[in-house]
């Protein structure tokens, strides 16, 4: 028997048609849905190969009914559900596996895929059915062939990305199901009868009726879930695609170390107009060769703190690479990694700044810089040499005239060549670094080797210096004369601004990892604007000061990774503080203060 296909029934191949697309439409839906999350997506996934199933199944079953083909409902009719189900799933998830550019191999497997579950409806129909039959294999060849090209049409239209061409890849492959199945149905000759008794079909009818509503509920709800989740997708999708390619600094994804996308502002940075230039090479084509190894030790550090989180590292501190461009331009920037996923696998997103400009601004602002204390510095040393040059200068002249004797001169030359000694002396110990000999040393003994040189000078003046030493060792890893050259200086400027006589206060105590040093005496003070000039060259507010000893004592303790504060209040006094690294030594020191010394000892 050859099955009758009445003109009256055009109604369900319509409405077999509408179910096969709208169930197509939701699949390819939620295969363009690739920004949603790995462990959201297979659920997806899942629900849109169950959809997919559910509408080809309920397609053939209402073209069975065009024609008058009635097919009683068993475990061999049920089967088709899972597996054109599980057809449907490995489609996606071969399709979805190659990115938003699946290759030509992925979209025929995909296809093929596609292909084998539609033609189980039928394989597994005509096997239910007990009767003799033979099929016309041209009709069956034509059926198949016109079932896959349609699925690949689709799947081909699917990777455009847009809803036009989801529509369309719906509607083409919902043409490939109907026609698989009116062309097999054409090439099929049925032998024996397959009737029905009346109240048996109206019961088959309405069961099927129910049956078929239900999966077009299904189909229907599951549908306009997948377009408002595809909607969404797509804003968000467009949302961070306007920020990525408007954005100034260059964002790229590399996937090992290969370019695997790379924004306008990247291309235009590296002067490569053509992406396909860029994309697919590896990153260490156009970095520069002497930043190589330090790419590739950022790299793995980023690697070895992401393992160490178990996989959760926050985004690494930049590093600035040099980089030459498509022309050949090195440019100097500034990156910056983070870790996420491109197409189901990890990559690493890395924003590039050029910061070239940047750099020759520090440059220009460091030599000028430079230029400027240079030129303070050369002017200083040209005000104090200049002063003694001139009374050389004129002494020289007198006695040249021979207008008066020479003796009386002598002296007072002597003493300005000494100043210009002692200004060049102490420019050349700041010129640049020397070699010492640094070695562990109790700053007691220095400061009580300073005390007892400088007393006789501080009795001079009526200055009575009073020391408290404390009573444990204070060790400190450095070089003995220049500490004693910082403790000069500043007991000196003490006794030197107390004309009146007075006392002088010294500290010297353990302050957790430092050794504090404490000179405070009671000279008139210094104000706040005096006090931010401290340290610099050629400041004084002595008449006879250079100004250099303060500058060289600043130095001398920052180079033994130290530092110096100063407190005054005018009228009362001067506190200098200075702080000193403490080191642990198991050596026994020989610090002693003898009675007969005269000073004070706490």
């Amino acid at each position: 028997m050859i099955p009758y296909l009445s003109m009256n029934h055009l109604l369900y191949f319509l409405l077999a048609y509408t179910i096969v697309a709208f169930a197509s439409f939701t699949m390819l839906s939620i295969a363009g849905s690739l920004g949603i999350k790995q462990s959201k997506r297979t659920y997806w996934q899942l629900g849109g190969a169950i959809v997919f199933s559910l509408g080809a199944w309920s397609m053939h079953f209402i073209t069975m009914l065009a024609y008058n083909f009635v097919q009683t409902v068993g475990p061999l009719t049920i089967l088709p559900l899972f597996v054109i189900g599980g057809a449907a799933y490995l489609a996606l998830l071969v399709y979805s596996g190659g990115g938003d550019r699946p290759s030509i191999a992925r979209q025929l497997s995909a296809s093929l895929l596609l292909t084998t579950g539609l033609s189980s409806l039928n394989f597994f129909c005509i096997i239910s059915y007990r009767a003799s039959l033979q099929i016309d294999p041209i009709y069956l060849g034509t059926a198949l062939i016109c079932c896959f090209g349609a699925a690949f049409t689709s799947v081909y239209l699917q990777q455009k990305n847009g809803p036009r061409f989801r529509i369309a890849g719906s509607l083409v492959l919902g043409t490939g199901a109907i026609l698989l199945q009116v062309l097999t149905m054409a090439g099929t000759r049925f032998y024996g009868e397959s009737a029905m008794l009346g109240y048996q079909m109206d019961n088959y009818l309405l069961f099927m009726g129910l049956l078929l509503a239900l999966a077009a509920v299904i189909i229907f709800a599951f549908s306009i879930m997948a377009c408002l989740a595809d909607r969404r997708y797509g804003l968000i999708n467009e949302r961070y695609r306007l920020l990525v390619e408007n954005s100034i600094d260059m964002i790229a994804v590399v996937s090992g170390t290969t370019w695997e996308f790379v924004n306008r502002s990247g291309l235009s940075m590296f002067e490569v107009y053509d992406e396909s230039r860029m994309v697919g090479r590896s990153i260490f084509d156009f970095l520069h060769p002497d930043y190589h190894e330090k790419l590739r030790m950022h790299l793995h550090r980023h690697q070895t703190s992401k393992a160490a989180h178990r996989g959760k590292v926050e985004n690494s501190p930049p590093i600035e690479l040099d980089w030459v461009t498509g022309t050949g331009r090195l440019i100097s920037t500034e990156l910056i990694l983070s870790e996420s996923t491109f197409a189901g696998k990890p990559v690493v997103v890395i924003i590039i700044r050029d910061i070239s400009e940047r750099k020759k601004n520090e440059e220009l602002l460091i030599n000028s810089e430079k230029l400027y204390v240079a030129g303070q510095l050369a002017a200083g040393i040209a005000h104090e040499i200049r002063n003694p040059l001139t009374s050389l200068k004129g002494f020289l002249q007198l006695i040249a005239s021979g207008r008066t004797s020479a003796s009386g001169y002598y002296d007072i030359m002597k003493s300005e060549l000494n100043r210009i000694e002692t200004i060049v002396s102490e420019l050349l110990m700041l010129s640049k670094p020397q070699v010492y000999e640094m070695d562990f040393a109790d700053v007691r003994s220095m400061m009580l080797d300073t005390v007892l040189l400088l007393e006789s000078q501080a009795a001079l003046y009526g200055i009575v210096v009073k020391a408290d030493y404390g009573k444990e060792p204070l060790w400190i890893y450095g070089v003995d004369s220049q500490i004693k050259q910082v403790f000069i200086n500043v007991l000196k400027n003490a006794i030197e601004v107390m004309q009146d006589g007075g006392e002088i206060e010294i500290s010297l105590r353990r302050d957790h990892s430092e050794v504090l040093i404490s000179v405070m005496d009671m000279g008139p003070g210094i104000d706040e604007e005096q006090l931010a000039k401290m340290g610099q060259p050629f400041y004084t507010t002595k008449d006879k000061g250079t100004g250099l000893g303060l500058m060289v004592s600043y130095k001398i303790v920052d180079n033994h990774k130290g530092r110096i504060r100063v407190a005054s209040q005018l009228g009362t006094g001067t506190t200098f503080e200075i702080r000193l690294p403490f080191r642990n030594h198991s050596s026994k020191s020989s610090f002693q203060v003898m009675p007969e010394d005269g000073v004070s000892a706490g």
